[in-house]
């Protein structure tokens, strides 16, 4: 089990032709949106140049995170390559830091 106050940069990179990639995005982007539904996802975007993205996760364990992300569309039509990092939140800016506490009971 994760420390309460653990993060989890997900990068996604993309390892396709662009048409390969945005084949995906629509199918990428409900996987996306149901991770925030269910409270999985905290922040997200697309890298600018536009390489791949950036997705901020919460889940108890980097496990577990990489187990979601391997059923990401992105992942499963093998469009991107994707690596997860687990950080502690140990400084951060108040007014975020209030947001964060209430996203990660």
């Amino acid at each position: 089990m994760s420390d309460p106050k653990s993060i989890y940069l997900v990068d996604i990179e993309y390892i396709a032709e662009t048409d390969a990639v945005m084949a995906q995005l629509d199918a990428h982007m409900e996987f996306v949106g149901a991770g925030f539904g269910r409270g999985d996802f905290l922040v997200a975007g697309r890298k600018m140049p536009r390489t791949g993205g950036i997705i901020l996760a919460r889940g108890p364990s980097k496990t577990a995170v990489e187990e979601l992300m391997a059923t990401d569309p992105f992942a499963t039509s093998g469009v991107a390559q994707i690596t997860v990092t687990e950080f502690w939140a140990g400084t951060v800016q108040d007014g975020l830091a209030v947001a964060l506490d209430q996203a990660l009971i």
